[in-house]
């Protein structure tokens, strides 16, 4: 049959990213509790095309999923890139997997453990034989107002606040950690299962932790430049207000082999 899509094109432009997105897929990832854990992403594959190509083959994005099973992760984004690229003759492919992760969280006083959900990402390229990887999460925490504490006589209002975290990595940071990185940086972490006693603690908690946006992001900031495993991260703190009509936001990028030596220390004396 006639190779539509390699027909010689005259209009000398080329394509920066052409592929298929929003293609919903089951996956298996890595859990470091459980071994591996199934879910299903929202999955964006793409190629740069040649100015002399009229078109990409977009059967062979699904041809390359199929050929690893939906199993995906850190050990693997690579070569699942590279094949990527390999498959549609191409110099340059970069795919990504957007989808929910869960944990069992135990409450903070019953102990009784639920089922959270987070949101996780995995972004592999390849660009001139050069591999990048970049893994995120997508974290819920409350966040209480150090001002209205400070100004009221009582009382203080809180907010769900959504913080974003990306890293590049030159060793594995798992999924799990990069979560407790983000709660460690809250007001109090969220839970599914409360009874009363766990609800008044995490109350309580957040009221003697109170946290801006900008407080979430300069915490976790000073803790993800102590871990030697990162070497680049972007940060995305957006709280809801629950007195505004508006959401607050702070957002860091830092590369970490530029950072100056005391930015984001600690002074302990």
């Amino acid at each position: 049959m006639k190779d539509v899509q390699k027909e010689r094109d005259s209009r000398n432009v080329t394509i920066d990213r052409v592929g298929v997105r929003n293609l919903s897929y089951p996956i298996v990832v890595m859990d470091r509790d459980s071994g591996t854990q199934c879910t299903v992403a929202l999955v964006s594959m793409s190629v740069r095309l040649p100015h002399e190509y009229r078109g990409t083959h977009m059967s062979r994005f699904i041809e390359t999923l199929e050929e690893y099973q939906g199993k995906v992760g850190p050990s693997n984004l690579e070569a699942l890139t590279e094949r990527l690229r390999s498959k549609l003759d191409a110099t340059e492919a970069d795919i990504e997997f957007q989808f929910p992760y869960f944990t069992r969280k135990q409450a903070p006083v019953s102990g009784i453990p639920g089922w959270m959900r987070y949101e996780a990402s995995l972004f592999g390229a390849c660009r001139e034989n050069v591999f990048d990887m970049i893994t995120g999460v997508g974290v819920h925490i409350q966040t209480l107002c150090p001002c209205s504490r400070e100004i009221s006589s009582y009382g203080a209002h809180n907010q769900r606040t959504m913080v974003n975290l990306r890293v590049r990595m030159n060793e594995l940071v798992w999924f799990e950690e990069m979560i407790q990185m983000v709660e460690r940086s809250s007001s109090t972490p969220l839970y599914t299962l409360l009874k009363r006693e766990d609800e008044k603690y995490v109350t309580e908690r957040a009221y003697s932790n109170p946290h801006f946006v900008e407080d979430v992001v300069r915490d976790l900031a000073v803790e993800l430049n102590g871990d030697r495993r990162i070497t680049w991260y972007e940060i995305s703190v957006q709280s809801a207000e629950s007195i505004h009509n508006h959401d607050a936001f702070a957002e860091l990028t830092r590369d970490k082999r530029g950072l100056n030596d005391r930015e984001g220390s600690v002074n302990r004396t």
